[in-house]
């Protein structure tokens, strides 16, 4: 089996890049002459990420997104440092190549990294791997074991030792989410607060850390044409030192499986309910296998998972509504923070994710 790489597209309207700075830019850093193009990569509701052509050069950008205010969610430096140490250690990360710091060439920092290029499974699959379902299960288990392999890695030892305060991360994790939550509230969501209240009151203790990602999914990595590995790891913007369970609860959050409610089957998540991908206990149940962790707090790291990304969806759907935002997808946001908190307390009532 071989599937079409993932391309990009036009660029969405007010999210243009000025074509004559960032000429002048590639000019200057990097020596190259040639016409400059942009395409613009789809999917994704924090920071943009775009296809750059410049003669017979190509390069990916990321810059964060318009209108934010949460600085230490698209903090470009902090991407750029994770990927400089990392690349050498981690061969799923890109490679750097530029970082541009100040804000004056674009209205905002950015970087240029390396493309990797393949597939990203995004909502539906392509029709040639659903109808082989041990392929579909097969690319669980590598994603799986690429979430495992990167906390493996000897952060220490790559430099990124002091990237992160392992020490009471649990902790700081679930007080952080409910103020961003509470600083980013715009509708009256009971079970939101309840979710948080349980989780300050059900923490168990950090586990050995490991360098986390925070946002590993499906349609953040980039399969290569045959689906047997991942050749890069996208976005990672919140990427820090901690308890690795709060990893895989995030990534368990963003599994919609066939036996939840329809309404949360409406949420844009991957191709994870399709038939033949794994349930999330069994996602679960390889991770534990292949890391040699342990735990019997599944609920609470899922649980965990689902505030932040429903908190996530809140402040996304925050700028819309504040008007600091025109894209339309972000009108749907308040909708996926019921549907998600739902979600987590029908967990924690049920006692299994």
């Amino acid at each position: 089996m071989s599937l079409v790489e993932d391309a990009p597209r036009a660029v969405r309207t007010g999210e243009e890049l000025e074509l004559g700075a960032l000429t002048a830019y590639l000019e200057r850093e990097l020596g190259a002459l040639g016409a400059v193009t942009v395409e613009q990569f789809p999917g994704g509701h924090s920071n943009l990420t775009y296809l750059v052509h410049h003669g017979d050069r190509e390069y990916v950008l990321r810059r964060p997104p318009h209108g934010s205010k949460v600085k230490s969610a698209h903090d470009m430096g902090r991407e750029v440092a994770v990927l400089s140490k990392l690349a050498p250690v981690y061969a799923r990360a890109p490679r750097v190549i530029s970082f541009e710091a100040t804000g004056e060439v674009l209205g905002a920092p950015f970087y240029l990294m390396e493309r990797r290029r393949g597939v990203i499974l995004r909502r539906e699959l392509p029709a040639e791997l659903a109808s082989d379902h041990a392929a579909v299960r097969r690319v669980c288990e590598v994603l799986v074991d690429a979430l495992v392999d990167l906390h493996a890695v000897d952060f220490t030892a790559a430099g990124l030792g002091e990237f992160g305060k392992p020490a009471g991360y649990i902790a700081r994790q679930v007080t952080g989410w409910t103020e961003r939550y509470a600083k980013s509230q715009t509708d009256d969501l009971p079970a939101v607060t309840e979710i948080a209240a349980w989780l300050a009151s059900h923490q168990p203790a950090d586990g050995a850390p490991s360098l986390i990602h925070n946002d590993f999914k499906f349609d953040n990595v980039i399969f290569d044409p045959d689906l047997e590995r991942i050749t890069g790891v996208l976005d990672w913007e919140m990427t820090t030192i901690g308890d690795p369970l709060m990893d895989l609860g995030t990534s368990l959050s963003y599994w919609a499986q066939a036996s939840d409610p329809p309404a949360y089957h409406q949420l844009p998540f991957g191709p994870t309910a399709r038939p033949g991908m794994m349930t999330r206990d069994e996602v679960a149940r390889r991770y534990l296998e292949r890391s040699g962790r342990r735990t019997d707090d599944l609920v609470f790291f899922y649980a965990f998972g689902l505030l932040k990304t429903a908190v996530i969806a809140q402040q996304i759907y925050y700028r819309f509504a504040k008007g600091l935002t025109t894209d339309a997808r972000f009108a749907q946001m308040i909708f996926g923070v019921r549907l998600l908190s739902e979600q987590a307390r029908t967990a924690i009532e049920r006692g299994t994710i």
